[in-house]
């Protein structure tokens, strides 16, 4: 008998609460909560494979229950995926910063959802699907400015080309434009890690989106989406580690 797996969605909001678990209903068993405090209860209980979050809640929101999950030895390898509204870049700022495993942006795309649950549910490997991007980018810091050349994106990161020593944790603003999108993006971004040149490749930056506000999120959504299914993956050693 094929056991189903277990996704906790976590909002104060009975309409998300509801509306989630339809979504969600096909794919796992759907498991409750309407703040982080119960949730973080649940959680123990019922050990959840997925845990779907508001980031504001009263009392205990999202991006505090995802620090006591990741913090847990017994519920940190547990996925969070935290729901933020508002468009605002400073709350996917801080559910990055919480540990999130992915953000999704109010009101929750249906397809969005089931694909980044479904990731979590079904892969070893959690990073999130890439694409190929290919274009300048320029790395903002706070006493110089440099130029990269993009190889990929996901919706948590990209990879950068680029000769500049920058050491992981490092935070930065970027700029760079998607093709056929005339708004230009300027997340910022922390450095996750760094590639050493080679013979074949140049030195390169995985980076993880912190401050992306809701039109620069959802052109970034648009583009993957459009071409996960037609694009090859890029090698592994190109791709940003984790949500990036």
């Amino acid at each position: 008998m094929d056991v189903k797996r277990k996704i906790l969605i976590v909002d104060d909001a009975p309409m998300f609460r509801e509306l989630e678990s339809l979504f969600l209903a096909r794919i796992g068993q759907v498991l409750t909560s309407g703040d982080g405090g119960d949730a973080l209860r649940v959680a123990h209980e019922e050990r959840p494979d997925v845990i779907v979050a508001d980031l504001s809640m009263p009392g205990m929101g999202g991006d505090e229950l995802c620090r006591r999950i990741k913090a847990d030895p017994d519920l940190r390898r547990t996925p969070v995926l935290i729901v933020t509204g508002g468009g605002r870049g400073d709350d996917h700022e801080r559910a990055v910063r919480a540990g999130a495993d992915d953000v999704l942006e109010k009101p929750v795309n249906r397809l969005a959802l089931i694909q980044a649950v479904n990731r979590f549910l079904r892969l070893a490997v959690r990073g999130l699907v890439r694409v190929p991007l290919e274009t300048d980018v320029r790395l903002g810091l706070r006493d110089r400015e440099s130029w990269g050349w993009s190889r990929n994106l996901s919706r948590g990161g990209m990879f950068v080309e680029s000769d500049t020593e920058l050491p992981p944790e490092t935070e930065l603003r970027l700029r760079f434009a998607l093709p056929q999108v005339q708004e230009t993006l300027e997340p910022t971004a922390r450095v996750i890690w760094r590639r050493a040149a080679t013979r074949t490749a140049r030195s390169g930056l995985g980076l993880r989106f912190l401050e992306l506000d809701g039109v620069a999120a959802r052109c970034i959504d648009d583009y993957v989406y459009e071409r996960a299914a037609a694009e090859p993956a890029e090698d592994a050693d190109a791709a940003p580690v984790s949500a990036g």
